[in-house]
């Protein structure tokens, strides 16, 4: 019988990688070659884009993926490429053409279409998508040619924009809330304009406060001679927070999970509004807290290498 080799050890790597996903790939592919680059122990992603579309994945290693939720629940922007007049089984490129129709709709129709889809508004999900259903993600129920029924949820389109018309082509510019079909969204715009649609091309441009500025392609990290220097610091999940700076006895009490009257000490600048903050010591970051009122700061999630 041959013997094992041995398990490979795996590095305690703490930061965000901001990755340009390319066409091709599944989230979790990217995110398994790029642990497996950095030889990272801990690594998860911070929302799903499907293998057609491309644009910023960011990857979180370590203490950075007690912060992921926090790019799951923030608003994202899209660019997407919406081909009109031909509707696929999976709303995407990637499907089969099931129904085309012909274009005939003006600028000022569309215009008037996409008005209505601007706001909160209901979507229903997609059958080819990984929402569960008795343990069991829809688009295998799709695959298998059988259609359960869903239920409308609520989201909010915040920025719709019209980027170029020349059909059959449609660009658009959309920032939308977690949760949101862009898929979906093609579709329905295009049945309200009685042609269909699906999506030709979709790019992520922007998740909370990231952008596209700092990316890394696959191609670049797999080439790189030292890979772990692409990767920003944890906080760069956070930079949308407030920031407090913490005397060296403050930031003791605040690891060790206590809350701090920040109204009695001088050497500490309290944000004027309430909310969470990223807190500091001597430039290193401890976590995230909670400003409370009478400037009372609640520990929220904490670094755990910032004990050490």
């Amino acid at each position: 019988m041959k013997p094992s080799s041995p398990k490979k050890i795996r590095d305690l790597v703490d930061g965000v990688l901001l990755l340009d996903k390319p066409v091709g790939f599944s989230s979790n592919d990217a995110l398994i070659k790029a642990k497996r680059v950095l030889n990272a122990k801990k690594a998860g992603h911070t929302g799903t884009l499907d293998p057609f579309a491309t644009g910023l994945l960011p990857l979180c290693f370590g203490e950075a993926t007690k912060f992921s939720q926090d790019l799951l629940e923030a608003d994202k922007t899209y660019e997407t490429v919406v081909h009109l007049g031909q509707n696929t089984d999976t709303g995407d490129t990637e499907g089969a053409v099931i129904q085309e129709r012909p274009v005939a709709v003006t600028r000022e129709q569309i215009e008037a279409v996409l008005e209505r889809y601007r706001g909160p508004i209901l979507q229903t999900p997609p059958m080819y998508s990984a929402l569960k259903r008795d343990g069991k993600p829809l688009y295998e129920y799709a695959r298998a040619g059988i259609t359960l029924e869903r239920e409308a949820r609520p989201v909010t389109i915040h920025k719709l924009e019209l980027l170029a018309y020349e059909a059959p082509y449609l660009t658009l510019s959309v920032t939308c809330s977690k949760g949101t079909y862009i898929r979906v969204l093609g579709e329905d715009i295009g049945n309200a304009l009685g042609c269909g649609a699906h999506l030709k091309a979709l790019r992520r441009t922007q998740v909370g406060a990231l952008t596209l500025d700092q990316v890394v392609t696959l191609d670049a990290l797999l080439g790189h001679a030292a890979p772990l220097s692409l990767l920003a610091p944890v906080d760069a999940l956070l930079s949308s927070f407030p920031a407090v700076s913490l005397t060296a006895e403050l930031a003791k009490r605040f690891l060790q999970g206590q809350r701090l009257a920040l109204g009695k000490e001088e050497a500490v600048a309290v944000p004027a509004e309430l909310g969470r903050v990223r807190v500091y010591a001597d430039g290193r970051l401890l976590g995230t807290g909670t400003m409370q009122e009478y400037a009372i700061l609640a520990p929220e999630r904490l670094i755990a290498t910032a004990q050490q």
